[in-house]
Formats: structure tokens, C-alpha cells, sequence
């Protein structure tokens, strides 16, 4: 599965690598399309492949961080 997405990061997680930590404890494939961070807020929009229950999981992590994640588009290999 091979999908874009926007996420909006609240300005609490200034100092975590919730994307680096994505891409090492999941098995997905990354891709930074546009980044934009400050101290009170972020956002980015990714390009995220893998299996689908991955991707199912790195949205429930992303969810216990209360990142914001809205699905683009969603093309399934």
C-alpha cells in the first residue's frame, strides 16, 4: 500500500523524532514531501508505503502522540 498523507505535530513533540522513530521500528518506506516545524506546531506531508497493518500501526502510534493524520490519497499495490 502506498498512500499520501498530512500530519499536523502539537508543539509538545518539538523535541522527539517521531518521523526517524517511524522508519526505525515499523516496516515502512518514507518519504518527506513538504516540512514545515516551529516551536508551537509542525506539519508534513509523507509519502508512506508498506503493508497495510503496518501503516495501521504506525497511525495508532502517531495517534498516542496526538499527531494529526489526514489520508491524501491511497493507492493499494
Amino acid at each position: 500500500m502506498n498512500m499520501s498523507i498530512g500530519l499536523t505535530f502539537p508543539g509538545s513533540l518539538q523535541d522527539e523524532s517521531i518521523i526517524c522513530y517511524i522508519c526505525k521500528k515499523y516496516d515502512v518506506s518514507l518519504n518527506i514531501i513538504e516540512a514545515s516545524f516551529s516551536m508551537d506546531a509542525g506539519w508534513s506531508i509523507l509519502q508512506i508505503e508498506g503493508q497495510e497493518e503496518e501503516i495501521k500501526k504506525v497511525f495508532e502510534y502517531l495517534s498516542e502522540k496526538n499527531v494529526k493524520v489526514q489520508q491524501i490519497q491511497t493507492n493499494k499495490k
